[in-house]
């Protein structure tokens, strides 16, 4: 199928053909039909399959012929990060560069003036972080009574992130006869209400099946000890060819300390984290999507839904707890038909997660032991290299281990209740306590009043 056959107009077509694309990927080709025939929607793909273009062509289609009032956007689509909101403006910027369509970007920690003017003179798309959104409704800076396309993206992810309480409050502020469009990586069952809620008689689509993983992506997995984990990334960054690549870390407080680290080592390391101001955020993508910055630390939250053309590698410095984490994670690289390579260190105490993520992805992660690539289980449990570590280093197991020991050597023997048992006698304590006496044995300092006349 070709995207003349979605039937999309000449300056769409247009602006298509100068990205270099002759064909929409199966996302796009199954759900701009729908949207185009004003249809709800419910797209399932995971990251990196086209689908911000599967919603936004055809969005620039149906707004084409219309007009905004000033402060009534006619569409709103909503991010749960400013990073996704960012690039969902430049798909607008890209597509609809042959349209006469106005957007405007509410996000935090941008310029809310500039905002307001925009919002003043009418725009009909409307992109929106939820927070900053409902700011302005409250400030009465915006009226929402004239939407008529109304896209919720990364659905899961704003389930992670407790957006869904401010989705809801947001949808209720918007007129009932609107085209409704969610789209999502999974379906947990929240996210299924929020459908049956918001929706009327949706079409689904779906491509892939949630959590895949690309089969362009190579895997890998390291089991180390959490003191050796710099050292090994490094160890692992120097014997391969990283053009660029994403680092990601489970805990915001680690991702600077570990960027910090990797420059002493000669790396162009940054972070990229949520505590950011937007702006340094903003100069620090430019920067990664431009090789003026090989390694990006980041958490899932600063990195969900990027996307980074030619990104050779990804490491997962800590195990996601989440399954799908990781798929959205290793999904950041191999993307457009690519190869990519996605490394992932594990310690004893994250087995539990990795036998989580091999559930979900229905297949091993190949285990690397240093010299060659072998392929394991998580029964197999860890590398030659972990097992010379004894298990019982630990003292809570040694202890067990230990007394297991010594119950195989001397097997408990039956009392004879009939039989006294010889004691030995115990050591007389010849300590003296505090007012000169002697101790009792089996009494403590408190000597009973019955005992001290004797």
């Amino acid at each position: 199928m070709s995207f003349e056959e979605l039937g999309l107009s000449e300056d769409i077509l247009k602006a298509i053909e100068e990205c270099g694309y002759t064909e929409p990927t199966p996302i796009q080709a199954q759900a701009i039909p729908h949207v185009l025939m004003m249809r709800d929607l419910v797209g399932l793909a995971q990251t990196g399959t086209g689908k911000t273009a599967g919603f936004t062509l055809p969005m620039i289609e149906v707004l084409a012929g219309g007009r905004a009032k000033a402060r009534m956007p006619r569409s709103l689509i909503l991010e749960p990060t400013r990073e996704l909101a960012a690039q969902v403006a430049e798909n607008f910027d890209t597509y609809g560069k042959y349209s006469n369509l106005s957007k405007a970007l509410l996000t935090g920690g941008t310029s809310l003036d500039e905002q307001i003017k925009k919002l003043d003179r009418g725009v009909d798309v409307l992109i929106a972080t939820p927070g900053r959104l409902l700011d302005l409704f409250e400030r009465g800076r915006i009226l929402l009574t004239d939407i008529k396309i109304l896209v919720i993206d990364e659905a899961d992810r704003m389930l992670d992130m407790g957006f869904i309480p401010d989705i809801e409050k947001i949808v209720s502020l918007l007129p009932p006869m609107r085209q409704t469009l969610l789209f999502s990586a999974t379906m947990p069952p929240e996210i299924k209400r929020l459908t049956t809620q918001f929706l009327n008689n949706p079409r689904e689509v779906s491509v892939a099946a949630p959590a895949s993983t690309a089969e362009n992506v190579e895997q890998f997995l390291v089991w180390t000890h959490p003191k050796k984990k710099y050292d090994e990334l490094e160890s692992i960054i120097k014997s391969e060819d990283v053009k660029n690549a994403f680092i990601f870390c489970n805990r915001k407080k680690d991702i600077g300390g570990l960027a910090t680290w990797l420059g002493k080592k000669g790396y162009n390391a940054k972070p990229l984290h949520g505590d950011m101001a937007q702006s340094a955020r903003t100069q620090t993508l430019d920067d990664f999507k431009n090789d003026k910055i090989t390694l990006l630390v980041c958490s899932d939250v600063a990195a969900r839904g990027l996307d980074i053309k030619g990104m050779s590698h990804v490491f997962n410095f800590d195990v996601p707890m989440n399954p799908d984490d990781y798929v959205h994670r290793i999904g950041r690289t191999g993307r457009a038909g690519m190869d990519g390579r996605a490394w992932t260190l594990a310690t004893k105490e994250e087995d539990k997660y990795i036998r989580q993520i091999e559930k979900r992805i229905k297949s091993s992660i190949p285990v690397f032991d240093g010299s060659k690539k072998t392929q394991h289980t998580t029964k197999d449990k860890h590398t030659t290299k972990d097992k010379k570590e004894p298990v019982t280093k630990s003292p809570v197991t040694k202890n067990k281990v230990q007394h297991v020991a010594e119950d195989k050597k001397q097997p408990h023997k039956k009392e004879n209740p009939g039989k006294p048992q010889t004691e030995k006698p115990k050591k007389q304590d010849d300590r003296k306590r505090s007012d000169g006496g002697e101790f009792v044995t089996g009494f403590g300092e408190e000597v009973p009043p019955f005992f001290k006349g004797k």
